[in-house]
């Protein structure tokens, strides 16, 4: 198979990284700069600085002095790298070979990839227009070699896309650095007037070994194809994912349980060989007709359970549409975690939420009406009521604090406390009577007060007197006045939770 590369180049990586983050930088002349020898000299600059008069190693005193409202940005070792490794791990879906080309730039091994996009010239427009709408500014081409394709990439001007064995001829018009040679050859070369490459490639190999040294010949022959360039691949780490090609297109559920079962074998028999346990999982079938069917479970605690996890999607099968067929099933733990080993002896077992049956209910329950429809709850560290408790993560997160029981709280607790009216008879009394969604409570028993002062470090507001009311019917009730008692009338009274 004949070997195509793609060289992309980030000519403003960090600069275009920084306003995508912060759009409002757009337009704005900034650089990045990085301490050196006691000066602050400039790592990255874009377009706007560039075109100004700044350039990279310039101190950032002189490039302040030509552009007063320069915005500078402290530079971090190793951004660039961590931010092309994860720009490269994105390219995944274009090519499985992938290498990142400090400081600016990716190398693809394209490979037997580019018919999948219609061709190379689409395949090479794809990749450069979905960057550009992300906001990199790249440059980007496609030749026989690496060598090649980084050169018109940075130097070429007429076209990114050079054909099947005419790299050679599209290397001769650009310059000497387009050979990723160091910063001294370039110089000797440009001083004997070899400005282009044309000028130097014919020269015998031991007149440019003896004046330029073995690195030259070692550029040159890669950007030809006469030297080999071995690029290392960035490591991506499979995901929790397993594939099944059918021989015959599926259309019946049985065939669909099959299907699932077998996934579902192979992937929790990974998880469990390394600890993990499932939360999420996703089916995808491709059918015959280009269409993808996907259903999705969640888990309330990770498991690698193969029989509850199929029960799972068994409530799901129904929504899977085989129409003329399913020909691939894919399945993919979206979200994984660690797995305590468990206890196998039945006394072992571990009452409430620590339940592995309990976890398994909730996750059927949460298959038929929906995992939203399901909350645990845990003490905050709040005073005021709305603040006291957060919704879990997980069945099996545990809480910070302890739950509050030195003072009576209700079971159900009001989102937002709803105003009533209320009789009161002298301040510091609970009320007689109040008034809630138009019926009238009488109140035989009650207990309190109990202030709660706001917590003014979050906002600003009254206290609360709470009181604890029993009415006529033996329903208790957790109800409160705003603010000190005023004696005109106009007292703001609301019930804020119900007990057991």
């Amino acid at each position: 198979m004949q070997k195509r590369f793609v060289a992309i180049w980030f000519r403003y990586l960090i600069t275009d990284w920084m306003i995508i983050r912060h759009p409002e930088l757009n337009g704005v002349p900034m650089v990045f700069a990085a301490p050196d020898h006691g000066r602050m000299l400039v790592t990255s600059a874009n377009l706007f600085a560039i075109n100004e008069g700044v350039h990279i190693g310039m101190p950032v005193a002189d490039a302040k002095a030509i552009i007063t409202a320069l915005k500078v940005f402290n530079d971090k070792p190793g951004r660039d790298a961590s931010l092309l490794k994860a720009l490269g791990e994105w390219c995944i879906r274009y090519t499985p070979i992938i290498a990142v080309d400090m400081p600016d730039g990716l190398i693809l091994d394209v490979s037997g990839c580019t018919h999948l996009w219609g061709g190379e010239r689409a395949y090479l427009k794809e990749i450069i227009t979905r960057f550009k709408s992300q906001g990199y500014y790249v440059r980007a081409a496609m030749a026989d070699t690496v060598g090649a394709a980084w050169a018109v990439s940075r130097y070429g001007s007429v076209t990114p896309l050079i054909d099947k064995g005419a790299h050679a001829a599209a290397l001769l018009a650009l310059p000497p650095a387009a050979l990723r040679l160091d910063e001294t050859n370039v110089q000797r070369l440009q001083k004997l007037g070899l400005h282009s490459i044309k000028s130097f490639i014919d020269m015998p190999r031991s007149v440019l070994r003896r004046r330029f040294g073995e690195g030259v010949l070692i550029r040159l022959g890669q950007a030809l194809g006469t030297e080999d360039e071995v690029i290392n691949p960035i490591h991506i780490i499979p995901p929790y994912q397993e594939r099944l090609p059918c021989l015959e297109a599926i259309r019946t559920v049985t065939g669909i349980e099959i299907a699932i079962q077998k996934l579902l074998a192979a992937l929790c028999l990974r998880l469990q060989a390394e600890g993990k346990g499932l939360r999420t999982a996703i089916l995808k079938g491709y059918r015959v007709d280009g269409r993808v069917e996907q259903v999705q479970i969640g888990t309330n605690t990770a498991t690698y359970n193969t029989s509850h996890l199929f029960k799972l999607f068994e409530l799901k099968i129904a929504h899977i549409e085989p129409a003329l067929g399913i020909e691939l099933f894919v399945m993919e733990a979206a979200k994984v975690e660690d797995v305590s080993p468990m206890q196998e002896a039945l006394w072992a077992g571990k009452p409430g939420v620590d339940d592995l049956a309990v976890a398994e209910l909730l996750d059927k329950i949460a298959g038929k009406v929906g995992a939203e429809t399901i909350h645990r709850y845990l003490p905050d560290e709040h005073y005021w009521p709305e603040r006291s408790l957060k919704k879990a993560a997980s069945l099996n997160e545990k809480p910070a604090i302890d739950w509050r029981n030195d003072k009576p709280r209700p079971t159900q607790l009001l989102a937002q406390p709803q105003p009533i009216d209320v009789t009161a008879p002298v301040p510091d009394y609970p009320p007689m009577v109040f008034i809630y969604q138009g019926k009238r409570h009488y109140v035989r028993k009650a207990d309190g007060p109990e202030r709660i002062e706001r917590e003014w470090w979050l906002d600003d507001g009254q206290h609360r007197d709470y009181y604890n009311v029993e009415d006529q019917d033996g329903q208790r009730y957790w109800v409160f006045r705003s603010g000190h008692y005023s004696g005109s009338g106009d007292d703001q009274w609301f019930i804020h939770g119900f007990f057991a």
